[in-house]
């Protein structure tokens, strides 16, 4: 086991104080009279980045299935595993398969029908955040689902993390943010470890049973021209204890060229990214990833960081 630098390790940066991850409930941010829930929203997308959402319609059940069927593949021996293997030939790598983001091979050993019935019912919250997040800037509800296309994809990745004998020294998964627009996270019901940085302290988000957590992507920060941003998050491990999270990430269509919307650009907030492929974002993004870096920063994307930080700062007084 290689350790991380003094400076990088997850004890180095513990967060000393309790900070609550702000909650948001689905079931009522969708009735004409959710305002309430709607200004807990902007909160927390303005505050954080990221919010758990409750009253998502799913069956507990439903989700103990899928997190049990995804445990039971990571226990699988390592021969039948390498059937599903992103490695081809020994040598050939493709984004597919067991070791990488998402497993889809012929060779199917999870229980697809069940991840397709998951699919459907997630991507149904997905389509209720982003108009609900459509709201808050004053547009009509399907704003970002036509800025991103209504044929934009999802893509599932399966996580396990065995039990770690110095989880003080590395990483469960380094310091990034995500490339998509939002990404919704079905985590382990009872193993926690997932950090968000929050003010520069890392803040545990707690252990959310069948709550999901929505997490804010890059392609929203541009769509958006920064008014939602991605924030970072890690993973940090357990000396003995095993975690599996099933993260859905939703991206736009690989042709589509995205960029500050007009409707969100004016005087007081100019456009903070250039227009660009999302394949290229894409394709830039774990190169962006391996040196530690945002992608739109690694790829230039953005126009004025400093400019940026300025209106956040203009936002927030504002809202207060």
């Amino acid at each position: 086991m290689t350790s991380l630098r003094e400076e990088n390790r997850p004890a180095a940066g513990a967060q000393p104080a309790k900070l609550t991850i702000p909650i948001v409930d689905l079931s009522l941010l969708a009735k004409p009279n959710g305002v309430e829930e709607a200004a807990k929203l902007r909160s927390a997308l303005q505050s954080w980045g990221l919010f758990v959402v409750t009253g998502h319609g799913m069956p507990k059940e439903f989700l103990d299935e899928i997190l049990d069927a995804t445990r039971k593949f990571f226990h699988l021996p390592l021969e039948v595993k390498q059937k599903c293997s992103n490695v081809i030939g020994g040598a050939m790598f493709q984004n597919e398969g067991y070791g990488t983001d998402r497993i889809d091979s012929d060779e199917q050993i999870l229980d697809w029908e069940l991840l397709h019935e998951y699919t459907v019912k997630i991507g149904k919250v997905t389509m209720d955040v982003l108009k609900a997040m459509a709201k808050l800037v004053d547009q009509k509800e399907d704003f970002f689902i036509e800025m991103v296309g209504e044929r934009f994809k999802s893509y599932a990745r399966f996580t396990y993390y065995p039990p770690c004998p110095r989880p003080e020294l590395v990483n469960g998964l380094k310091p990034h943010t995500d490339n998509s627009v939002i990404t919704l996270l079905l985590m382990d019901k009872d193993v926690g470890g997932l950090q968000v940085l929050k003010d520069g302290h890392w803040v545990d988000v707690p252990v959310l049973g069948h709550d999901l957590l929505v997490v804010v992507g890059e392609g929203m920060e541009i769509v958006s021209n920064a008014v939602f941003k991605a924030p970072w998050h890690r993973v940090v491990t357990s000396v003995d204890k095993e975690r599996v999270s099933l993260a859905t990430f939703y991206q736009p269509e690989p042709q589509r060229i995205i960029g500050p919307p007009g409707a969100l650009v004016h005087e007081k907030r100019p456009p903070m990214f250039k227009k660009c492929l999302v394949q290229t974002l894409a394709d830039g993004y774990w190169d962006a990833f391996a040196v530690g870096e945002r992608t739109v920063d690694f790829l230039n994307v953005r126009i004025d960081a400093e400019a940026d930080g300025k209106l956040e700062l203009e936002s927030v007084a504002t809202n207060n």
